[in-house]
C-alpha cells in the first residue's frame, strides 16, 4: 500500500518524503503510535502526513484523491500545474 500511495503521489507531481520504520529500532513503538493516532487496531501504514497534519492511511488519501480534495490539500504546500 505505501507503494500505491507513492505512485500516487508521484502521478500528480508530488515527490513524497518516505520513513521507513520498519528500518528503525523504535519502529514497533512508532507503530503504535501511528495505530493511537488513526484509532485503529490495524497497520497503520502508509500514514500520510499533509503540513504536518495526519491525513489518514491508503483509504483515505485514495478518498480524497477519487474526489478531488487531495489537490486542494495539497496546494498550500506544493505548486501544482
Amino acid at each position: 500500500m505505501c507503494y500505491a500511495v507513492s505512485m500516487l503521489f508521484q502521478g500528480i507531481g508530488v515527490k513524497p518524503v518516505m520513513y521507513d520504520i520498519d528500518q528503525d529500532p523504535q519502529g514497533r513503538e512508532m507503530e503504535k503510535a501511528l495505530m493511537k493516532l488513526a484509532g485503529t487496531t490495524a497497520g497503520p501504514v502508509p500514514a500520510v502526513f499533509i503540513g504536518g497534519k495526519f491525513m489518514g492511511s491508503t483509504n483515505d488519501i485514495m478518498s480524497a484523491h477519487l474526489s478531488g480534495q487531495l489537490l486542494h490539500m495539497l496546494k498550500p504546500y506544493h505548486s501544482l500545474s
